[in-house]
């Protein structure tokens, strides 16, 4: 017995020597398991509908479960399935252009190129055509391209970009929203031909004809392709200056007037010639999850209203051109293993405290992202929750885990009281906010958070800042790592960032979901104004200090 009892005291002695790991270390080793899992080559890059991106679903699920989340997918389940379609030609599809009386084949893919169709099986049309300027409208900024025109039943052409001035976020809304734009004006078609030379257009062309991935719902509407428009098509350099033969102005005097007037576009006008189009489409379906846990609050009054912490969960799967012995997996571990990988530790936050938060909790990994921001698209379409529920939304998308960071950028933190929110959860870590450091980047637009916003919810996206060395490894990743093979688990990547990164967005969405009072817009935004006009506001000093 004495030696035994000097055995345990030994041991007992031996393990208060150690140091004890910290909180920090503990979810530190967390987010790396996640991470190493989910970026594993076995999950071959996590491509929308692949067996490696369901495995990837299925452990996500997993992860919930043992959280203690409970399922918010459909049917009582981990899931919304995304009905997603590829759609690509039978054969070569036969386009036709009339010019002056005169009938002209167009070559697919050399001439022009037109775009699959997700909704309609064959077309067999024929129209004419509208130049409507940059084809932009809006109310704000006195944009009207379409004043004026006749667009049913025809096709817009608008020049690229847009005039200067606008801020760069409002600016990449209203390019990305051109062909919506058209079709609310009556157009059956869409056509961008290139504001300044004519290598963009080839290589639009090029790419054109390519096989087309969207989400289709029962009803047959699609995410990308607005109601009523049946032609997204694009011409070579050459047919794009043929359009205009015979018009008011030529395409090259319609880019001069744009070069020497940057701030007002030019007005449209009629266009001569006659498109004639014969294709069919072959369709194949797939399904692809989003995967969405909830963790219920505790306020009688406002355990209704729902916060989101999201992520994208799938990549870009195999590289089909890759010689033999080369590195063909898109792992894709910084974009966004470590996304999810952090969201996952937030969750396990939340559920380990001893009060839940005052309003509920979503925890949703998109699928999709890559192809578009699909997958969150579809869900902010078909929440699994009253859509008017979502209060507000914190989006983990490729934080830059290779620096000890001592600052983030909260992207859209301008436009709403998310940015105070963040703010103050950085200053009790010792992390401030910085102010974006690549505007022309329009970031805000370009993830899945927009989707969200679109429909009039507050939002921010959540990236690692440039301070403490972070933008020489911002340069470095976006240059030389960013979407190829490299990104993976041989990159140093500083895990005890990822527990500190995670802390941060449960402190976030902590403050979030216990505040009185919900996210709001800041007086006169113009996001809120356009998404949500009849929102809630808060006074535009509520914006945060730098």
């Amino acid at each position: 017995m004495r030696l035994i009892a000097a055995a345990l005291l030994a041991v007992t002695a031996t393990a208060q020597a150690q140091p004890q790991p910290t909180v920090e270390q503990d979810i530190a080793r967390r987010v790396r398991a996640d991470v190493e899992f989910l970026a594993s080559d076995n999950l071959e890059g996590r491509d929308t509908g692949s067996k490696g991106y369901h495995i990837a679903a299925d452990y996500v699920a997993a992860q919930f479960r043992a959280i203690g989340l409970e399922p918010a997918g459909e049917k009582g389940g981990w899931f919304l399935a995304v009905p997603f379609r590829r759609a690509s030609f039978e054969r070569p599809p036969q386009l036709g252009l009339n010019i002056g009386g005169r009938q002209v084949a167009l070559e697919q893919g050399k001439d022009a190129a037109l775009r699959p169709s997700v909704t309609a099986k064959a077309r067999k049309l024929s129209a004419g055509f509208v130049f409507v300027g940059y084809g932009l409208k809006d109310t704000r900024y006195g944009l009207d391209d379409f004043r004026g025109l006749d667009l049913k039943g025809k096709i817009a052409v608008a020049l690229s970009g847009s005039p200067s001035g606008l801020p760069s976020d409002i600016e990449a809304h209203l390019n990305s929203s051109k062909d919506q734009f058209a079709a609310a004006a009556g157009a059956i078609g869409f056509v961008e031909v290139s504001r300044n030379d004519g290598q963009r257009s080839q290589a639009a062309v090029t790419r054109g004809g390519r096989p087309l991935v969207d989400w289709v719902d029962s009803s047959g509407r699609a995410g990308t392709t607005p109601p009523g428009l049946q032609l997204n098509l694009s011409f070579s350099s050459q047919w794009a200056e043929r359009l205009f033969e015979g018009a008011a102005k030529s395409l090259d005097a319609v880019r001069r007037e744009a070069k020497a007037n940057s701030r007002v576009g030019p007005r449209g006008f009629p266009l001569r010639p006659l498109l004639s189009v014969e294709a069919e489409n072959k369709w194949e379906d797939f399904a692809s999850p989003e995967v969405v846990g909830l963790l219920k609050g505790s306020d009688p009054s406002l355990a209704a209203e729902h916060v989101v912490l999201m992520g994208h969960l799938d990549h870009l799967g195999v590289r089909a051109d890759a010689k033999p012995g080369e590195d063909a997996i898109y792992n894709g571990a910084l974009d966004n293993a470590a996304g999810v990988a952090t969201m996952l530790e937030a969750a396990r936050r939340f559920s380990a405290q001893p009060v839940r938060p005052k309003r509920s909790l979503l925890f949703i990994a998109n699928t999709g992202e890559e192809r578009g921001l699909l997958g969150a698209d579809y869900y902010a379409s078909h929440p699994t929750v009253p859509a008017k529920s979502i209060v507000g939304l914190v989006d983990l998308d490729m934080p830059l885990l290779l620096y000890p960071f001592t600052d983030v950028t909260a992207f859209g933190a301008d436009h709403s009281t998310i940015g105070v929110t963040v703010a103050e959860a950085g200053r009790t870590m010792g992390i401030s906010v910085a102010p974006d450091p690549m505007p022309e980047e329009a970031i805000f637009t370009r993830s899945d958070h927009y989707q969200f916003v679109r429909r009039g919810v507050p939002a921010v996206l959540l990236m690692t800042g440039h301070a403490n060395g972070g933008k020489a490894h911002w340069q470095e990743y976006l240059g030389k790592i960013y979407h190829t093979p490299k990104d993976d688990l041989t990159l140093p990547i500083d895990w005890q960032s990822g527990a500190r990164y995670a802390l941060l967005n449960y402190r976030i969405a902590r403050a979030m979901a216990d505040a009185p009072q919900r996210p709001m817009w800041l007086q006169g935004d113009y996001f809120g104004d356009l998404f949500d006009p009849g929102g809630p506001r808060a006074p535009a000093a509520s914006s945060p200090k730098p």
